[in-house]
């Protein structure tokens, strides 16, 4: 445990070290400090504008940070020849994957909640200047941060997942890409080949097409935007099923890699 710690704040000090990591951070910090800025250009939905704005800015940040800290964290081990010193000593490669993931998990959650403290007086600011009919539900808009936080941990397992395969940062890089975009179209594809439209295609192709939407994760169920915005209830049965969806396979994604990674010859 005393070694899994460690490996774990060590990734965590190298990820604050990255002085890439801080501009791109800085960069979405200068973008929601000027959301009432932006906002002005709607004079009848400032509010929901802001909102909007602050949500995707926030979204986009975590997706940048789990692929590039997910793809890079094996990768650049192994080519620094880091791996092999630290491997060396008592230390499971089971406990070095989930060290990597954790450090990895614990700064994109981080960075979620600073950001989220972030918006709040950036919304009420903007809100307050063109009042909407529709007040603020700041807890619609902390379970659509948090939803995205689960999901962008599902994208960093994903891309460690390709890490422990690969010996270049491009492959799991690309690959994690490929699959997000994927993932966050497959229940659109899977409601079109469900529908009436799918009797237009072969069966093969239909079965084939469900199979992979089941295969990949879906990332449209954690999209909880529009109910921020709009001030929309929730179903808590289905946030409990989100969440579980989510947890189930971050931790499959997790076994996959330790598996993958206890059987690679390092060099």
């Amino acid at each position: 445990m005393r070694l899994f710690l460690a490996l774990t704040s060590v990734t965590l000090r190298g990820i604050l070290r990255d002085r890439m990591l801080r501009a791109i951070l800085g960069t979405v910090l200068l973008l929601i400090l000027l959301v009432p800025v932006f906002s002005m250009f709607s004079m009848r939905q400032v509010q929901e504008l802001a909102i909007t704005i602050t949500l995707s800015a926030i979204s986009f940040f975590l997706l940048v940070m789990s692929l590039l800290l997910g793809s890079s964290s094996v990768w650049r081990d192994i080519e620094r020849r880091y791996t092999s010193s630290i491997l060396t000593l008592p230390v499971s490669r089971r406990a070095y994957i989930l060290g990597k993931f954790s450090g990895i998990a614990i700064f994109i959650v981080c960075c979620g909640l600073f950001l989220f403290l972030v918006s709040v007086p950036v919304i009420m600011f903007a809100a307050s200047s063109y009042p909407s009919d529709v007040p603020v539900h700041w807890l619609n808009i902390a379970l659509a941060i948090g939803a995205d936080i689960l999901k962008y941990l599902l994208v960093a397992a994903l891309a460690l997942l390709f890490s422990t395969i690969s010996t270049s940062f491009f492959l799991p890089f690309f690959a994690t890409i490929a699959v997000y975009l994927a993932g966050s179209a497959s229940q659109e594809v899977f409601e079109y080949v469900s529908g009436q439209f799918g009797t237009e295609l072969q069966p093969a192709s239909v079965a084939v097409i469900k199979g992979v939407y089941y295969i990949l994760p879906n990332f449209s169920a954690f999209n909880l935007k529009v109910p921020a915005i709009y001030g929309l209830s929730h179903s808590p049965g289905g946030l409990a099923l989100t969440t579980l969806y989510g947890v189930i396979y971050v931790v499959i994604l997790l076994v996959l890699a330790i598996k993958i990674f206890s059987r690679r010859q390092l060099p």
